[in-house]
């Protein structure tokens, strides 16, 4: 069994694979890391290695106890991955795309394959048929747009995420929405489209926090997986099998 370790800013992401199935999965608070760790471990003792892909660093204790626990590869850019990485600067692309490109690899194997990952930026990852990374974009996700119009007038206020009825608002609330959720949507549409035309039988995926509000109302066939850069990332410790 392997223990896969995703940690975000304040929240940890943990979950268990026993070889490619997800048996279990929890988000927890930073502060209740090595709670939930000494939890997991005692329900799933057949845990012999781990991967941890962090945004953040963990504290001494929390590093130590994984280490006595656990056989850990950490997730960098020295990492052997499943695919050949033609991006220029290797050492600036997160670990989220990192583990998302292998799991579009792992599910999709020669393939062209584009993953979007709408969250709170939304990228854009782009692997070939030749099983080359060629990189992607990075756009502002959907929060960042509304907080950007409150943070950067005088007068528009900060609204939650809402479907707009109409793509021509008739009051400003309305103007927000509409200027916000369709930008994303016709982006998102034309990013595919542009790609489509470029890499042939290109699959297309979509994952991320706001997947299952933009997957309904996007124009292409697209394919949500709420667990893919956890699929992603234990696909990465298999390959680094020990």
């Amino acid at each position: 069994m392997n223990l896969i370790i995703d940690i975000g800013n304040s929240l940890v992401k943990l979950a268990v694979f026993n070889h490619d199935e997800l048996v279990f999965k929890v988000l927890v608070e930073r502060s209740g890391f090595v709670d939930t760790l000494e939890t997991v471990k005692r329900d799933y003792p057949d845990i012999k290695n781990a991967i941890v892909s962090s945004v953040a660093t963990l504290d001494d204790d929390q590093v130590a106890k994984l280490e006595a626990d656990f056989k850990i590869l950490k997730l960098d850019h020295h990492t052997s991955l499943p695919f050949i990485n033609a991006y220029k600067t290797p050492k600036t692309l997160g670990m989220d795309r990192l583990g998302l490109v292998s799991a579009a690899v792992f599910h999709y194997p020669n393939t062209n394959v584009l993953i979007i990952d709408a969250g709170t930026c939304i990228t854009y990852d782009c692997i070939t048929a030749q099983n080359s990374y060629v990189g992607g974009a990075i756009s502002p996700g959907i929060r960042m747009r509304y907080k950007a119009l409150n943070a950067f007038t005088a007068n528009l206020p900060l609204l939650d995420t809402e479907m707009p009825d109409n793509l021509t608002g008739d009051t400003t609330k309305a103007a927000i929405h509409a200027g916000v959720i369709y930008g994303v949507l016709n982006e998102i549409d034309g990013v595919i489209e542009t790609y489509r035309q470029k890499y042939a039988n290109l699959t297309v995926i979509l994952t991320g926090g706001d997947a299952k509000f933009l997957s309904k109302q996007l124009k292409s066939s697209i394919f949500a997986n709420s667990n893919f850069l956890l699929e992603g990332l234990n696909y990465i410790l298999q390959f680094n099998s020990f």
